[in-house]
């Protein structure tokens, strides 16, 4: 019995880890650029995107489409780095026990 009340004690410290774990990724950023600098986005480390910056050159070439994938390019890249720094974070916190991935919903 003392076994399993160790283990469960594991699980709260571990899920209580977890959870500052999430505060903390929160207050990190991740910057991505695509276009040689033409789009700039920052996300969290969590992966929500908090900034767009677009260079007035972009717009006024007035190629929608090219905007479009320069952001998307841009976006995906500082998902893609926020998704990496929990990774390593978590692999720290666990020492590569398997737990479930907040970023599987963004892949």
């Amino acid at each position: 019995m003392t076994n399993f009340a160790q283990l469960l004690q594991m699980g709260q410290q571990i899920q209580a880890r977890l959870t500052q774990l999430q505060d903390e990724l929160g207050s990190k950023t991740v910057t991505s650029s695509a276009g040689g600098g033409m789009v700039t986005v920052t996300a969290d480390g969590r992966g929500r995107i908090r900034e767009v910056r677009i260079d007035p050159s972009v717009l006024a070439a007035a190629d929608v489409d090219m905007v479009e994938d320069l952001v998307l390019a841009a976006v995906s890249e500082a998902q893609n780095r926020a998704q990496g720094m929990y990774e390593e974070e978590l692999k720290k916190l666990t020492g590569g026990l398997p737990f479930p991935n907040p970023f599987s919903n963004l892949l």
